[in-house]
């Protein structure tokens, strides 16, 4: 079954074979690498999330890293790493997939790939990174049995099936170990290509094993082959990630008949530094593209992700012709279009930025559609090619965290990612994200940033808060951000258009000193501030009223108060001109939940300052939290109780207020969430309450102080809107304003993706209030 090659290849074949390539080379020096110059008009938007956990337990950690579909394009198979198996979804019903159990592999699954009703799975079976080895498992998709098993002979790291079904090539990576000495290859055994030839049964297939050392110029003896790419002429094309190599090979006769550097790039206007700043001002020069992702974009021309493993990554993609000349590179396009969208990873600025790793490529009718998926901005982006023009982004679309493979399924107009990164403790799990193409347009992003003068846009992310102009219209909103970046700002925002746009940026300065002496470190050289904003509120002058939460416990000697909860006040242009802190009796209290919301109202000639806390603090009645009322007049802090009836919630997950607006006539809107997100989440709703009959009363120090305790209404609750967007319900719905008309906006934070798939839903509700 194992062989190093067949005994009958002639040079005289081989000849042929490079006459005939020799040929296709100069058709793809000329060439187009897309056939169609025509756009359907067509969008692809979110439909399902299928949670991989439902094929096995929510308590369970899974993985969903590679897919792929029967040929009918009714099931999904996909690779689940963590648990050893292979899952089954069934989408006949997209909208509404259905888990179909699981396949004990008694291996670790890596690639999935599927012939007819047959699905091959790779396997990792290496007991250590000195002795690598591994299976090719072959399911019958109808009876979900395995019918055969055959060894590999390494690791393998990825499957391609020809077009013709004739062939699979097979990337034995045999994978270093980078723990050892300084994790650079070459580290023995070295990997290979393994070409399955497939004529007849399973049973008749075997396997050839191509070697491929001595290829690559960086380390000869070990190629380490990623990701594979078969072509309609049976031309693999295949990536050895670590060497900045790809080697082309024709499977019928094992022949490699071009090898070539991936090469590098200079790379302009990008964020180098995990500084918790999103600054594109820097550049790196001749970084190598050391792709990972590949995929043939027409017979003569490939696409890859460049990923960047060990000296490069050079955060694009690029379409090669089969000499190996890059007809094109995207440069810092896909760093800039994540910022525009709030989904820049900014801790990984110092390592690969935005991080593509996987690219596919399909037509849709008359559309030759490239998709690039984005590892760390955890995005899709979609890209028309058309005929002697630069490939034209059409959309971009959301993923879970983590989304490498990517699956076209054009024949029913649908699209599917696969994310592998799960943690229930920090609301996300692994996903099939289902896409459908319609003509209803994109719905995704819902916010986008504007271009600053030198054409990178303003970077934003970690929206916190949520506040109407005076005017107030959607045309004049400003939302802020949290204490996931430095350099607090306050964002104007249009929401006339969809996508809303960010159409500037106001940066919060101390110029005049304002900043108490216990929050003086939050303040830089150059009088900008570091700041937990929570909170914001536009006054009658368009100056500002903003929150910053306070963290730590006075009482708790484990977590002594690293900075104050602090009510300021800032002119239009972002400068400081007041701040106001909590009585010393109510900061005894404090708890790291503190201020999480603003809004101000006017009675009696008087000024009155309306925040929001987010949970209980020390000493405070139980289930109850507090509104606090600061009066411009005489400065004073005033207290009343907003109940929280069920404190806790799905998965041990507590309830708190995230915003709060005022809505008129004594009358306030609140935000009242849990921590929790997915299928977890229960409690996402807008509560109402009056202040008609309460008397907010000053905190004399008392255990228990007898506060008034508003009475609340139920407006809405946020969980079916939520599920509506078809992605995981997202955890941190923070900002809450309501337009002068009644309608109501809210907008979540997506912590500066980390932790978080980066997803930013703004959301124009009905009109609430009248």
């Amino acid at each position: 079954m194992f062989n190093k090659g067949r005994s009958n290849h002639h040079h005289r074949e081989k000849r042929t074979i490079l006459t005939v390539f020799y040929i296709l080379s100069l058709l793809a020096s000329n060439a187009s690498f897309a056939m169609s110059d025509q756009s359907n008009q067509l969008y692809f938007n979110r439909i399902a999330t299928f949670p991989v956990f439902e094929n096995t337990s929510i308590e369970l950690e899974t993985v969903a890293e590679i897919v792929a579909a029967s040929e009918d394009g009714q099931t999904l198979i996909y690779t689940d790493s963590e648990t050893g198996k292979a899952g089954l979804v069934d989408i006949s019903n997209p909208r509404q997939p259905k888990g179909l159990g699981t396949i004990e592999l008694n291996g670790e699954p890596t690639s999935v790939a599927v012939a007819g009703n047959l699905a091959l799975v790779c396997i990792n079976t290496s007991p250590t990174f000195t002795s690598p080895s591994g299976q090719l498992v072959v399911i019958d998709l109808t009876t979900k049995n395995e019918i055969a098993r055959m060894e590999l002979g390494g690791q393998a790291d990825a499957i391609a099936i020809s077009p013709s079904k004739q062939y699979a090539a097979i990337a034995i990576e045999n994978e270093r170990d980078e723990d050892l000495g300084n994790g650079e290859p070459p580290q023995a055994p070295a990997g290979f290509l393994a070409i399955l030839d497939m004529m007849g049964g399973p049973e008749d297939w075997t396997i050839r094993s191509l070697d491929l050392r001595g290829i690559p110029t960086l380390f000869a003896d070990d190629p380490e082959p990623e990701y594979v790419s078969i072509n309609q002429w049976n031309i693999a094309a295949v990536t050895l990630q670590e060497n900045n190599e790809i080697i082309l090979v024709h499977l019928p006769t094992g022949h490699i008949i071009n090898h070539f550097s991936a090469g590098s790039v200079d790379l302009e206007k990008i964020d180098t530094t995990e500084n918790n700043l999103i600054e594109l001002s820097n550049s790196l020069v001749d970084v190598p593209r050391e792709p990972d992702g590949i995929t043939w974009v027409s017979p003569v021309h490939f696409a890859t992700a460049d990923e960047g493993d060990l000296f490069g990554g050079s955060r694009s993609f690029t379409i090669f012709n089969l000499l190996g000349k890059p007809i094109f590179s995207s440069g810092h396009q896909l760093d800039h279009l994540a910022a525009q969208l709030g989904h820049y990873p900014e801790e990984r600025s110092e390592n690969k930025g935005n991080e593509p790793e996987n690219v596919a490529f399909s037509r849709y009718g008359k559309d030759n559609l490239l998709f690039v998926g984005s590892e760390r901005a955890n995005l899709v982006f979609v890209y028309q090619l058309h005929r002697h023009r630069d490939p034209k982004l059409l959309q971009i679309l959301p993923t879970g965290v983590g989304p490498e493979g990517l699956l076209p399924i054009p024949d029913r107009d649908l699209f599917v990612a696969a994310s592998e990164k799960d943690d229930r403790g920090d609301k996300f799990r692994s996903s099939l994200s289902i896409y459908k193409r319609t003509k209803v347009k994109a719905k995704y992003p819902t916010i986008v940033s504007n271009l600053k003068p030198d054409q990178t846009p303003i970077p934003w992310g970690a929206l916190s808060g949520l506040a109407v102009g005076p005017k107030g219209k959607a045309s004049s909103l400003f939302t802020i951000h949290d204490s996931f970046y430095q350099k607090s700002r306050i964002y104007p925002l249009d929401a006339t258009s969809k996508p809303a746009k960010i159409t500037g940026e106001i940066l919060l300065k101390d110029t005049f000193n304002n900043m108490p002496s216990n929050a003086q470190h939050l303040v830089a050289s150059d009088d900008s501030v570091s700041l937990d904003l929570e909170g914001i509120s536009v006054r009658s002058d368009n100056s500002f009223w903003l929150v910053s939460e306070g963290s730590g416990s006075v009482n708790d000697p484990n977590r002594p108060v690293a900075s104050p909860n602090l009510l300021l006040q800032a002119n239009i242009d972002g400068t400081i001109s007041s701040v106001i802190s909590l009585p010393p009796e109510v900061n005894d209290r404090q708890i790291r939940f503190g201020f999480e919301g603003v809004t101000q109202m006017e009675t009696k000639g008087d000024e009155v300052v309306v925040v929001a806390f987010q949970r209980e603090w020390l000493g405070d009645a139980k289930h109850n939290v507090r509104i606090g009322f600061y009066s411009v007049n005489d400065g004073t802090w005033r207290f009343l109780y907003y109940p929280i009836e069920e404190p806790t919630s799905d998965n041990g997950g507590w309830v708190g207020l995230s915003d709060i607006s005022y809505i008129g006539d004594q009358r306030f809107a609140v935000i009242e969430r849990d921590n929790q997100g997915g299928t977890d989440a229960s409690i996402k709703r807008i509560y109402s309450f009056s202040i008609q009959g309460k008397i907010p009363s000053i905190d004399t120090g008392t255990i228990n102080p007898n506060f008034d305790v508003v009475e609340k209404q139920l407006e809405i609750d946020l969980m079916p809107t939520l599920a509506g967007k078809n992605g995981a319900v997202l955890e941190k719905i923070e900002g809450l304003t309501v337009l002068k008309n009644g309608t109501a906006l809210i907008v979540n934070d997506n912590d500066g993706v980390d932790d978080s798939n980066g997803e930013t839903q703004l959301i124009r509700l009905r009109k609430l209030f009248k």
